[in-house]
């Protein structure tokens, strides 16, 4: 598809995509993160928008073309890295206060996505941010839905489910590694006193 089209699913044009990365920016709930991290990033839309949240970035992809697009969209800020990876079997190294899956797990089988997961959480450091969004739609070459996708990180020990935004076409969820000694970490409002 990339070889066809710089970007085969028009990320940087539809409406719907915009406001979905939108909604994905609004709901991380801290306002900076140290390092992240957004596997299959394809042609770098999401990328390109946080860059602004984040103090390092690295993003990848396994499409090459993709990578390469993902670069150019994203030059202008010297603390993104976009590398050429396929997860979860190939995994770059240190931890990440946020990592962000967005319209990956649907391709996977369910043994991929458990190892996906597991690698993610030991990834993320303690009260580290994980975001997921994904279509919710059933499509011929998708493996599950958004809600599907929902009930799998339901699932996965570790995490604790600190927002669920769902909508007839994506779920968006958010998701935070539980502190060491087990408990869920603040709230945004708890972190600023309002509680």
């Amino acid at each position: 598809m990339y070889d066809r089209a710089e970007d085969p699913w028009h990320l940087a044009e539809r409406p719907y995509e915009r406001r979905k990365y939108d909604l994905t920016l609004a709901v991380l709930p801290q306002e900076r993160y140290r390092r992240a991290f957004e596997p299959a990033c394809s042609v770098g839309e999401l990328t390109h928008r946080l860059a602004a949240r984040c103090d390092a970035l690295l993003a990848c992809d396994r499409v090459a073309p993709a990578v390469a697009t993902a670069r150019r969209r994203t030059a202008g800020h010297p603390h993104v890295e976009v590398r050429q990876l396929t997860v979860p079997a190939q995994w770059p190294d240190g931890t990440f206060d946020l990592v962000v899956l967005s319209e990956l797990l649907y391709y996977l089988d369910a043994e991929t996505v458990r190892t996906l997961l597991e690698r993610t959480v030991e990834a993320l450091e303690p009260g580290g941010t994980l975001v997921t969004v994904h279509w919710n739609h059933p499509v011929p070459e998708h493996l599950a839905t958004g809600s599907g996708i929902a009930r799998s990180l339901a699932a996965t020990p570790g995490l604790h489910l600190l927002a669920d935004h769902r909508e007839d076409d994506f779920v968006l969820q958010v998701h935070q590694r539980l502190l060491p000694d087990g408990s869920r970490p603040a709230t945004p409002a708890e972190r600023e006193g309002l509680v």
